[in-house]
């Protein structure tokens, strides 16, 4: 475990300390001499781009990977946190991509990241009393025979029927009158960027160098071939280039304007479509498990979260702001009422702690709604030297990222190995079943609860044991964060020593999930936070206070936007309050 206080570190495996990222600018640097260029350098830091530096380091090639903002600050973090088939998918007879994201989910669940990805039922209602339990209990029949047919473990029960004496017993505040039954089937979820953070780690672990906040501000080009990129770092201000053999640009709704610094012929259409969430506090209404209800334009989702309920989504074409998009009063007005078209007692604006908005990242099709485009991903190689992929679903991220490496080694002069991920568990995930059955001794050890200790082994996997090491060193990291109760300060001291947490936003917005699940959205741990993160990054008095003062005007602007009618005005609100800019 590090030295808190920002003294030497012991190393742990695949650290994205400090230390590291600056070690890796280092090597990229190093890149422009002859003959040391990367083999591949990936190009955006969600998950399919840690998808990709993975997997092409577990082949044995020399691979960069640069984000220019945090690990998983765009899409990857804003999402249903859902990793599941895509049962709608079925009424377009897409079964190829279902059985596809059905094999993915065994493999997560069985395998790559068991404490990060577990099982979670769902009630589908019905509201017809004959011809819908036959036609979409055949669906959800062919969902569960489709995940077994994969060849891995499915790693979820498989569904059952309901009547509504039973339905109202897993759900009692469900309306009497919404549903004459439903049939509970099971999907997955996971924390979205806790899982991406886990990937770049396990890249480091085999050998990626990984660098956060530097930007792709232009490509290298000798001829037609594209040989590397010119970057930024954003912490200082310092340009230099980057030599790669293949470049593979991972930059979902940002596809576009990466691929227009090369070329527009031959040019992959990405388009964004938003899609909003609220969290409410798990004591609004009574259930044992989640919702899944139709709507006229997308599916809304109930997902139990810890403590609170998850409820999403909507799917609306979006051409504002990209690194920010911002939900709208429309937008939370349309998700309160659906969802509260079913339950007893509705929801209010008062009841909702959080809201969160992200974007999809859809291949352009001719059609106007986004709700019909293709979930499918694409590969292209427009020019020699650039991969392109896009499109495609979270849970699909390692096919992706194993369709762009393999696209990328064609080009190479030397024979590659094939991709090797689905037998390769991430950071955390070895040994979390036999931590997970000795937590009472754990905890026991630490001096905390027993509940702390299953709170920090569904975030850390077996790496726990090195949050609890830190709070056996410094007892007073055992303490929880100001309004945000479910975490501790050693939380906090972890996320920047190991996992590349280079500002209180990083920290209170997707190391952690206060921003959305805290009813003061982070604001009164944000001075905690920024001390601790201070202690270790060296932040002088003026600097730690720009922290906290852009945190809070982060979470104004936002409060701000969810006021306004439409997604015009919400944009602008938003907009109030640039990406944090460190005091040089």
């Amino acid at each position: 475990m590090s030295n808190v206080a920002g003294g030497p570190q012991v190393s742990s495996p695949g650290a994205l300390s400090p230390e590291f990222r600056a070690a890796s600018i280092d090597v990229l640097k190093s890149t422009a001499e002859p003959g040391k260029e990367l083999d591949i350098l990936i190009v955006g830091g969600g998950v399919v781009g840690a998808g990709a530096a993975l997997d092409a380091v577990t082949r044995g090639l020399t691979v960069g990977i640069v984000e220019a903002r945090d690990w998983a600050s765009g899409t990857s973090s804003r999402s249903s946190k859902l990793i599941h088939g895509g049962l709608r998918y079925l009424e377009m007879l897409d079964f190829g991509l279902v059985q596809e994201a059905l094999q993915e989910r065994g493999l997560l669940i069985q395998q790559i990241a068991p404490h990060l990805v577990r099982p979670v039922p769902f009630l589908y209602p019905l509201t017809h009393r004959f011809w819908e339990r036959p036609y979409v209990g055949a669906g959800i029949m062919l969902y569960d025979t489709l995940g077994l047919t994969s060849g891995h473990s499915r790693g979820v029960p498989m569904h059952k029927h309901l009547f509504r004496r039973g339905t109202l017993r897993a759900a009692p505040s469900l309306k009497d009158d919404a549903f004459v039954g439903s049939i509970r089937y099971y999907d997955a979820q996971v924390d979205d960027a806790r899982l991406v953070v886990n990937l770049v780690r396990t890249a480091a672990h085999y050998g990626a160098h990984a660098a956060n906040r530097v930007r792709v501000v232009d490509f290298l080009r000798e001829g037609e071939r594209v040989v590397g990129a010119k970057v930024e770092n954003q912490e200082d201000g310092s340009v230099f280039e980057v030599r790669a053999k293949q470049v593979v640009n991972a930059t979902g709704v940002w596809t576009d304007e990466t691929q227009a610094m090369v070329t527009d012929r031959g040019q992959l259409k990405v388009r964004a479509s938003k899609g909003i969430h609220l969290v409410v506090p798990r004591d609004r209404f009574q259930s044992t498990v989640g919702l899944i209800l139709r709507t006229e334009k997308s599916v809304l989702f109930v997902i139990p979260w810890g403590r609170h309920w998850i409820i999403g989504t909507t799917d609306t074409d979006w051409k504002l702001d990209k690194a920010h998009p911002a939900a709208s009063s429309k937008d939370i007005d349309y998700v309160l009422e659906h969802v509260n078209k079913v339950l007893k007692r509705p929801l209010t604006r008062e009841d909702v702690e959080g809201v969160y908005a992200g974007l999809r990242p859809l291949l352009a099709g001719d059609n106007d709604s986004t709700a019909k485009l293709s979930r499918e991903h694409v590969v292209a190689h427009p020019v020699p030297g650039l991969v392109v992929v896009a499109g495609g679903k979270y849970t699909t991220y390692r096919v992706m990222a194993k369709d762009a490496v393999d696209e990328a080694t064609r080009a190479m002069d030397e024979r590659v190995p094939s991709s090797c991920t689905e037998t390769i568990p991430l950071l955390g995930a070895e040994g979390f079943k036999a931590a997970w059955n000795r937590r009472g001794r754990s905890a026991e050890q630490a001096g905390v609860h027993v509940a702390r200790v299953e709170h920090l082994l569904n975030r850390f996997g077996s790496m726990a044991s090195e949050v609890l090491a830190a709070i056996s060193e410094r007892p007073e990291l055992g303490e929880p964060l100001p309004g945000a109760d479910d975490y501790l300060a050693a939380e906090v001291v972890y996320a920047t020593t190991h996992e590349g947490a280079r500002h209180v936003d990083d920290v209170l917005t997707r190391r952690t999930r206060i921003s959305i699940e805290a009813w003061d959205r982070g604001v009164s741990a944000a001075p905690v936070v920024a001390k601790l993160m201070g202690e270790i990054l060296g932040w002088s008095d003026a600097q730690r206070e720009s922290e906290i003062k852009h945190y809070l005007a982060r979470v104004e602007a936002e409060r701000l936007s969810q006021q306004q009618p439409d997604d015009e005005s919400a944009d602008a609100a938003r907009m109030g309050v640039d990406d944090i800019v460190p005091l040089r």
